[in-house]
């Protein structure tokens, strides 16, 4: 599911500042090319795990570098399912949906100050 109105779409960040803050909040980097990041967030809920998803795209530099500026594409979440991948139609428990609201205003408030 694509999270709306979150306010971090299209905002922007140096690579050092946006690995230092997801990390802080929780998210880890984990997928990444040149010139695309993605950061998730884990949650987990009785027997589910779902991951809260932001994808960014560098729009100046490429990653290897800690200077390259990226900007905030879209944000999502789904339910995690074997043996690998992530199902974007399912419905997100009230808890899921709380957790994930939380960890993006607080990141979102880092990389606003």
């Amino acid at each position: 599911m694509i999270l709306e109105n979150t306010g971090l779409n299209g905002l922007k960040s140096d690579l050092s500042y946006l690995d230092e803050s997801a990390e802080k909040v929780g998210f880890i980097r984990w997928q990444w090319e040149y010139y695309r990041a993605t950061y998730d967030y884990k949650i987990e809920s009785n027997d589910n795990e779902y991951f809260l998803r932001i994808n960014t795209r560098a729009i100046e530099g490429k990653l290897e570098r800690p200077d390259t500026v990226l900007e905030v594409e879209a944000v999502y979440i789904g339910r995690a399912t074997f043996p690998h991948g992530l199902e974007y139609e399912s419905e997100i428990p009230a808890f899921v949906q709380k957790t994930a609201n939380l960890k993006l205003t607080e990141l979102k408030q880092l990389l606003e100050a």
